[in-house]
């Protein structure tokens, strides 16, 4: 088990804010909430805590210890790392406008011709959450065809229903555009120009199986050892290194919804860009609009893919500063961004490997981030 970096924090009380954080990460691991964390957390460019903390595979014979390089299935933490940021790129660029319909991208989508992209990327759209494609589709293009058949359960811009759905479509969309397939794209706009090198889609070859547990480079850098495992098949043998979730399994593990695995570093760059001013990749006057609560008067508060505070997703809890936006990840992921300050916070569990109890890997990232909270002694 490795302890807390240079225990600093941030806010008011910085040394006591990162010491506190590190503890509720530790007692988690002990108390058998997770089984194991690596986090950061900085202000800018500089990282100011970091933790490497229990087991990335839990499995009797088989542990491993997490690392600070540990590559994590992101999960949905793919919708803004990948997918929103993307799509705003486009938006910059001009190749696509936020308020098109979709159907100017992908004609042939029933019912989301009429849906604009502002509205996917708001959860607005009146798609329904999700559906299982995968125990009846054969492949991508069935998934698709069931997709573009799949009907609104609202007018769209009238409810906020957070929707694996319209983040596949957007992940077409943006092939679409860009001409080239998603994972392409995602290099070419996000993880590329942010010195991203090690996120991606993808990472192994597919399969449950013990070989994909580490990667070539971990034999040369004690920094760098494999994958987070995840949740175990049948056979009681861990996923590690590919993707969770089933949707963006069938689609071949590179899905607008999920699919992008990442290590802490990669992610800590991630957000420090993003709370900056820097026009490299995405206009800073469209990572602020993507902040901006895009669901006013309706059931959610929501940004463009972010969630703001007040929302039922939300993990911070009034804890941060009004305006701070944060993001989660089934696998037991997430991300936290304060632009005005420049406050960051990135927490990567694999809570998942222990299995789908939502509830304490919640209390975690509520604890962490409250630790961080400024003005928290």
């Amino acid at each position: 088990m490795t302890e807390p970096g240079n225990g600093q924090g941030l806010g008011r009380g910085p040394e006591r804010g990162g010491a506190d954080a590190g503890i509720v990460i530790m007692e988690a691991v002990r108390a058998g909430c997770v089984p194991g964390a690596v986090a950061a957390v900085g202000r800018g460019p500089v990282t100011t805590a970091s933790w490497a903390v229990g087991h990335a595979d839990a499995t009797p014979g088989a542990e491993r210890s997490m690392r600070p390089g540990t590559l994590f299935d992101l999960a949905s933490l793919t919708k803004v790392v990948g997918t929103v940021t993307a799509v705003l790129a486009l938006a910059g660029s001009g190749e696509l406008g936020l308020d098109d319909r979709a159907g100017r991208y992908l004609p042939r989508f029933g019912a989301l011709r009429e849906v604009t992209l502002r509205q996917l990327l708001a959860h607005t759209s009146g798609l329904p959450d999700t559906r299982k494609f995968y125990e009846w589709c054969a492949g991508p293009d069935e998934l698709l065809r069931d997709l573009h058949a799949t009907p609104l359960e609202a007018p769209p811009g009238t409810r906020v229903t957070y929707s694996d759905l319209g983040f596949i479509a957007l992940g077409e969309i943006v092939a679409t555009v860009a001409g080239e397939p998603l994972d392409a794209a995602v290099a070419d706009l996000v993880t590329g120009p942010l010195g991203m090198t090690r996120t991606g889609y993808n990472p192994t070859t597919p399969g449950p199986a013990a070989a994909a547990r580490t990667t070539p480079e971990a034999s040369a850098d004690p920094e760098i050892d494999g994958f987070a495992a995840t949740e175990r098949g049948p056979d009681g043998t861990p996923w590690a290194g590919v993707v969770h979730d089933e949707n963006a399994r069938l689609m071949g593990g590179v899905a607008g919804h999920a699919g992008l695995f990442a290590p802490v570093a990669d992610l800590a760059a991630f957000a420090a860009w993003w709370a900056g001013e820097d026009d490299v990749a995405v206009p800073a006057r469209l990572r602020r609009e993507a902040e901006r609560l895009q669901t006013a008067g309706l059931d959610g508060c929501r940004g463009l893919g972010w969630v703001r505070q007040g929302d039922r997703h939300d993990i911070l809890r009034g804890t941060w500063p009004p305006d701070s936006v944060s993001h989660t990840g089934f696998t037991g992921t997430s991300l936290a961004i304060d632009p005005e300050t420049g406050m960051w916070a990135v927490l990567l569990t694999n809570a998942v490997h222990f299995g789908r109890d939502a509830d304490r890997i919640r209390t975690l990232r509520r604890e962490f981030h409250a630790a961080l909270a400024p003005g928290t002694r």
